[in-house]
């Protein structure tokens, strides 16, 4: 569509969901029927709401206008077609698709394979560690890692996505221009400069309990794989993997420890067959994409004799210091300085309790 014919169809299909009590289903129920949204707001012409429902339609154009935002509407070539899963999904808990999605970023990435890495806000540092590993490797390997922009997984999740090769889509459950948390405000800009953030939300819509699992359903029909990397038993994130399973995605699971109050609903989800993700391979099994070649292997051919043996002895999994040293078999200075560069080439990291691994 030419924009002001996408801006026209974004009004009716808004001005439509802006007349009290026509909620999504209903919205979605009288455009099958009458063929589009302007045909179905003809049974509202004599409508007192109305008026009042194209203002509120035109305000929301409007801003995002204002804020460069594209608009996404329900039957044009843009529409992402998976979202098509949630009207047709015979899970009555599962709102159908929304009519116009507000984005900021680059659209073309919604045609890359794409994989939701979520999880609790309260994660370990292993969880952390896993969630940006994954996806950074997912990422290098050429998939669009999705996730919502919360604390915790969610945050990690996004920010090894934009370290590696691909990118990252932020579903948030506000308003382009509203940051949940507050705190999130820089990634969240970051974000929507490097890649994409998407929402169902107007303009200055703040978050509400209910926002969240709307989210959430997106996020799930999106991704082709959920990947929880940790959640409670109660987590939101479960609700994510609910939803992907609602709509015959794959789902799976990092396992954590057993009396991890972080891993109680992650675990329960591999207990009850979802797939195990152990390794960022696992991962990429399941999207049937290849990993990426060694980003860092140039790197390596460089290094000196004791940075290598740092390298060599270093894994995925953290090793204390003084093992490091004892592994390595070089003079602990020597092994100290090789440690230091290895770190300024962004080739190694340490945890917040000082145990190194591979980045």
């Amino acid at each position: 569509m030419r924009q002001s014919e996408l801006n026209a169809a974004a009004s009716d299909a808004l001005t439509l969901l802006a007349i009290p009590r026509v909620g999504i289903r209903d919205w979605h129920r009288r455009v099958r029927e009458s063929g589009t949204a302007t045909d179905a707001l003809r049974e509202f012409a004599g409508s007192p709401h109305i008026g009042q429902a194209r203002a509120d339609a035109a305000a929301a154009i409007s801003k995002a206008s204002d804020l460069g935002a594209h608009l996404i509407v329900h039957g044009d070539a843009s529409y992402p077609p998976s979202l098509n899963d949630l009207t047709s999904c015979d899970d009555a808990s599962i709102t159908p698709a929304p009519p116009v999605l507000f984005a900021l970023g680059r659209l073309e990435l919604l045609a890359q394979p794409a994989v939701a890495v979520v999880g609790t806000r309260h994660a370990t540092a292993a969880g952390l560690r896993a969630a940006e590993r994954i996806a950074r490797g997912c990422s290098d390997a050429g998939a669009l890692v999705i996730s919502g922009l919360a604390r915790g997984v969610d945050a990690a999740a996004h920010t090894g996505a934009l370290g590696g090769k691909g990118s990252t889509l932020a579903i948030i459950g506000t308003g382009l221009d509203v940051a949940y948390p507050a705190d999130h405000r820089g990634l969240q800009q970051r974000i929507a400069r490097d890649a994409l953030v998407m929402t169902e939300y107007a303009a200055g819509a703040r978050a509400t309990r209910g926002s969240f699992p709307e989210r959430n359903r997106l996020i799930a029909a999106l991704a082709q794989l959920t990947i929880v990397v940790e959640a409670g038993h109660r987590s939101g994130a479960l609700l994510t993997a609910y939803a992907a399973a609602s709509l015959n995605r794959a789902c799976a699971a990092v396992p954590g420890a057993f009396d991890s109050a972080a891993s109680l609903g992650s675990n329960e989800m591999l207990r009850d067959g979802a797939h195990v993700i152990a390794s960022v391979d696992d991962a990429l099994a399941l999207l049937d994409l290849a990993r990426a070649d060694d980003s860092s292997a140039i790197a390596r051919t460089s290094l000196t004799a004791a940075e290598r043996a740092i390298w060599d002895v270093l894994g995925d999994a953290p090793l204390n210091l003084d093992v490091v040293v004892d592994r390595a078999g070089w003079a602990a200075d020597a092994c100290l300085a090789a440690v230091t560069t290895l770190e300024l080439k962004g080739l190694v990291r340490a945890t917040v309790a000082g145990a190194l691994h591979r980045a």
